[in-house]
């Protein structure tokens, strides 16, 4: 700390959570200091790692070079630059007086933790408090804020203009609460562009993924300003996405310009859901019979929906959760389709590996395509222990796999973010073919939402606020009156479903789980209503606008917890399912109509399909059979390689000649 400052409080062994997969992990947690500290320009709350405190106080045995790195005689400057490049991230600092709210730890769960959210939507990562105090900070903070416990939220404090009547009292509601363990939050750095909302109607995938935060101010412009003729959406293409009102719900509307309540929702009580233990290896044994058939598909599919898939057979369930295996096919039937699949893949990589560089120039979409990849490997995944290293051959199977995708796909080709689909599926493959025929699989799944007329995203984020407009009218009508009821912030999520919002171990149970298609294909949708359930209280309670619900909704990315997220989510859809006054669109978007009998796939099932469809019949959970190249999702199918979306909510479906199924 510089001499100048007057340190006011300070706690050691104050950690930031980085990686929750191995709590042995040395690196899973960074340990800091936290200080409150009185500067000329103000009051602030510091927290700096260890390494850094420690290289301040041995400055002398230290070059410090430019203000990226330092440089020890030692044969070790190389890591410890990248070391520290990799803790500085997490370093914070910020004015007391731009706190807008903090939230602590729930009773009884851990090491006390506290959330720091600023004012412009900030939301800096947890610091836990190892060895205690994180009471006393907020006692020194007493003196420079007046705090108020929210009623709807009792871990979330809000910070109030000055009241003296207040700010006695206000600190006394904390000693109500004792400590627990919270999760990391990633820092969201705001970078406004004032090209942006140009580069996102060119691009959308692109601007996303490679900045979300510069997402922020361009939604205004594009959507909700008429000045801008050549980029602004129709009115009534905006009206569609934002307004499209439930029929027969009525509308009350509040003092405040443009909030409006649905007053006449009322859900029943939301039930008390269990996860399971993972599918273990002795019980995936368990479900193959003499020829390597497996029998119950549908117990086993629940039980991958409630517990997930132990890590050591994942490589071998995925294969059949994403169509690379029939779920009715011999082990005999299985070698020797792998074996076609080898060949496929070998001749699909030829194409592009042939390509002289004179071809290559005539073709200007392979040579962009082939651009793209190449800046998107580098940078995938790149803490993760499978792809570290300048030199990691990794890397290269990643490149060549994606490379032969745009083969594969010649209509869609590679856009930014398809790399995060590949990259937990290649590790756990460990198999550049079966890696291959896997990601593909999952595309087949989420190819909508990377096709650029946008119609596939803008469909799901269309039914995410039908979905909130019956669970939660406040909170859609709020978001609504803070220009935010297209929910463009979940762009992120639906884009490639939560990957950069949960820990990499945790995308993968998440993933497996979704690829059951339980409790509907569109569950998805339903996790993102629990997690906005989950920041209500802080959005609303803030008065966050849409420039601060944009970038804390970006800062809550690897904090999300994701066992409680999942039984929240099929909690909410269990409430829904219930609600006797369901509009049909919205049992449209959760699978729960009656499939009509003209639309038979019998022709083209096995016995043994047949009986999954009837068992799950009975069981009232609408769970489409899967095909050999993926299943189908709530927005779109491949059928024979070819695609159809649905477009909005109407949407019928056609019986092939082969007897497949296409929506149209």
């Amino acid at each position: 700390m510089a001499s100048q400052n007057e340190v006011l409080f300070a706690k050691d062994s104050v950690y930031i959570h980085i990686n929750v997969q191995d709590t042995k992990d040395k690196d899973a947690h960074i340990a800091g200091r936290v200080f409150l500290l009185h500067k000329a320009e103000g009051n602030f709350i510091e927290w700096k790692a260890e390494e850094f405190l420690n290289l301040e106080s041995q400055n002398e045995e230290w070059d410090v070079i430019g203000n990226v790195g330092y440089r020890n005689e030692g044969s070790e400057c190389v890591s410890m630059n990248a070391k520290m490049d990799s803790r500085r991230k997490y370093n914070i600092s910020f004015d007391v007086l731009d706190l807008k709210s903090f939230k602590r730890s729930a009773p009884n769960h851990g090491w006390a933790y506290i959330i720091f959210i600023l004012k412009d939507g900030t939301t800096f990562p947890a610091l836990h408090f190892h060895n205690g105090g994180s009471k006393a900070l907020l006692k020194e903070l007493e003196n420079f804020i007046t705090i108020r416990r929210s009623p709807n939220d009792q871990r979330l404090f809000l910070v109030q203009d000055d009241d003296p009547e207040m700010l006695s009292k206000s600190f006394n509601e904390l000693s109500l609460f004792s400590d627990s363990s919270g999760a990391y939050v990633q820092k969201f750095v705001r970078d406004p562009n004032k090209g942006m909302h140009k580069k996102f109607m060119k691009d959308p995938y692109t601007t996303t993924m490679g900045g979300f935060s510069k997402v922020t101010n361009f939604l205004r412009d594009v959507l909700m300003t008429p000045d801008n003729n050549n980029l602004v959406r129709p009115q009534s293409e905006v009206a569609e996405l934002l307004h499209d009102d439930i029929p027969g719900m009525e509308i009350s509307h509040m003092d405040e310009p443009g909030f409006e309540m649905v007053t006449k929702t009322k859900l029943p009580p939301r039930p008390e859901v269990k996860r399971s233990d993972p599918l273990t290896a002795q019980r995936w044994n368990s479900f193959f019979d003499a020829e390597g058939c497996i029998q119950q598909v549908v117990e086993l599919k629940d039980i991958i929906f409630r517990g997930g898939v132990d890590p050591s057979i994942r490589s071998d369930v995925w294969k059949f959760l994403l169509g690379y295996y029939d779920w009715d096919s011999t082990a005999k039937k299985r070698a020797d389709h792998r074996k076609r699949k080898v060949d496929d893949y070998f001749r699909m990589k030829l194409q592009w590996k042939t390509v002289s560089s004179e071809q290559e120039r005539r073709f200007t979409l392979l040579k962009e395509r082939r651009g793209l990849i190449d800046k998107d490997v580098t940078r995938t995944d790149r803490t993760h222990k499978f792809f570290t290293g300048d030199k990691n051959s990794n890397l290269q199977v990643l490149y060549d796999i994606l490379m032969t995708y745009c083969m594969y796909n010649f209509d869609l080709g590679y856009v930014q973010g398809m790399s995060d689909i590949l990259s937990p599926i290649l590790v756990v493959m460990e198999n550049e073919v079966d890696a291959f025929w896997c990601f593909a699989g999952a595309m087949e799944r989420v190819c909508h939402n990377f096709e650029m007329d946008q119609n596939g995203m803008k469909v799901q984020l269309s039914q995410i606020h039908k979905l909130m407009q019956v669970y939660d009218p406040e909170l859609c009508a709020y978001l609504e009156s803070r220009e935010s009821g297209n929910f463009y912030f979940c762009f992120r999520w639906i884009l490639i479903h939560f990957k950069r919002e949960f820990h990499f171990h945790e995308i993968q149970r998440l993933w497996e789980v979704l690829w059951t298609d339980r409790p509907c294909n569109n569950f998805h949708l339903v996790i993102s209503l629990a997690i906005l359930d989950n920041e209500k209280s802080t959005l609303m309670e803030n008065k966050f606008g849409f420039t601060e619900i944009l970038k804390h909704i970006n800062d809550i990315s690897l904090s999300i917890p994701l066992e409680d997220t999942l039984r929240k989510a099929e909690g909410i859809f269990l409430q829904l399912k219930e609600y006797k006054k369901l509009p049909k669109v919205v049992k449209e978007i959760l699978g729960l109509l009656p499939v009509p009998t003209s639309l038979s796939m019998e022709n083209s099932m096995t016995s043994s399909s047949l009986q999954d469809l009837k068992s799950e019949a009975n069981s009232k959970v609408d769970t489409p059979q899967l095909m050999a190249g993926g299943a189908s999702s709530g927005t779109g199918v491949h059928v024979n390689g070819s695609r159809s979306h649905a477009l909005g909510n109407k949407q019928s479906s056609v019986v092939m000649d082969d007897g497949s199924k296409i929506l149209t």
